[in-house]
């Protein structure tokens, strides 16, 4: 009996492990997985105990905080490393729902109002800034460029691919998917999202948008790591270069000093070129002026002169 309860337990023991192996989030390497006593997989995002649906996709603001993560840890001179105040990354603050507060602040007390891709849209102040709502980004045009090919693919083949690729991979509606035009080497791929149509277990388009950037960059926030191949009736589409565009509902908020200083520096240019240019022809008229009366006296001597030889 105890060569068969040993082999029984090494079988049990092999299953428990192969589960424990199982317990991962498909759609984001940024968790950290376990099984509970009933052999649920529950995952949470690194740094928090925020639990995370794995079924789909992750939210962009949970992604980028959980990318600051160990980027935080890191030191560098005194400083984290990851935290400068750009337009890029950042660690955002999140709503419980997962999505950006219409409010980001940096360790500094600068303060900017983004939308829901969590792209700035207004000039930078301090806490006193008042951001009333989170604005909606409806529109996402994806502008790409493959890789040198002795000749174009099929037109309706790119679409197809790439319609594919994001209702597959990225679970998103194929109603969200507005175009994808290709003009060689350029494709274009626009997405519609108005808040009005989309369901809660739709996909946001600005979630959607930033999974294929990271899978371009090679860089997948997906747990397989694997790096994006997309085919073309059997051809490999390289990406060469990337775009992202985001259009929001409502028009950014930019102050217009800048602008005004740039104005006002071109209204400067301009009125230094146009003085410059009537005391050009003021002086060109001068010159032409005092030619011709040059020219006018020297005539008339000349036509006086033989009238004095005359006896």
């Amino acid at each position: 009996m105890e060569p068969l309860f040993g082999v029984l337990l090494g079988l049990i023991l092999v299953v428990a492990s192969s589960a424990q192996n199982n317990c991962t989030c498909a759609t984001n390497k940024r968790t950290v997985c376990a099984q509970d006593t009933s052999g649920n997989c529950t995952c949470t995002l690194v740094g928090s105990n925020r639990k995370v649906d794995c079924s789909t996709l992750t939210s962009k603001c949970l992604l980028m905080k959980a990318q600051m993560i160990p980027l935080k840890e890191k030191r560098f001179q005194g400083r984290p490393r990851g935290l400068l105040d750009n337009d890029g990354i950042y660690n955002p603050d999140c709503e419980d729902s997962g999505i950006f507060k219409a409010r980001q602040c940096n360790q500094t007390d600068t303060c900017w109002c983004v939308n829901t891709a969590g792209v700035r849209r207004t000039e930078k102040g301090d806490k006193s800034l008042s951001c009333g709502e989170l604005v909606r980004t409806s529109w996402i045009y994806i502008e790409l460029k493959h890789q040198k090919r002795s000749s174009a693919f099929n037109v309706l083949d790119v679409a197809n691919a790439l319609k594919h690729l994001f209702e597959s991979r990225y679970k998103l509606h194929p109603k969200y998917i507005a175009t994808v035009k290709y003009d060689f080497p350029l494709i274009q791929i626009r997405l519609n999202q108005d808040d009005s149509e989309k369901s809660r277990c739709d996909v946001d388009i600005a979630d959607v948008a930033y999974y294929f950037e990271k899978d371009i960059k090679d860089d997948s926030l997906f747990q397989s790591n694997s790096t994006l191949t997309v085919s073309v009736n059997g051809d490999a589409l390289d990406i060469e270069k990337l775009w992202i565009y985001y259009v929001d509902e409502k028009p950014p908020e930019f102050c217009m000093r800048q602008l005004v200083a740039g104005v006002s520096a071109v209204v400067t240019v301009v009125m230094l070129t146009a003085s410059f240019g009537i005391t050009v022809l003021v002086i060109l008229r001068c010159l032409r002026t005092r030619k011709y009366e040059k020219v006018e006296i020297k005539e008339m001597g000349e036509i006086r002169a033989p009238s004095l030889q005359l006896p």
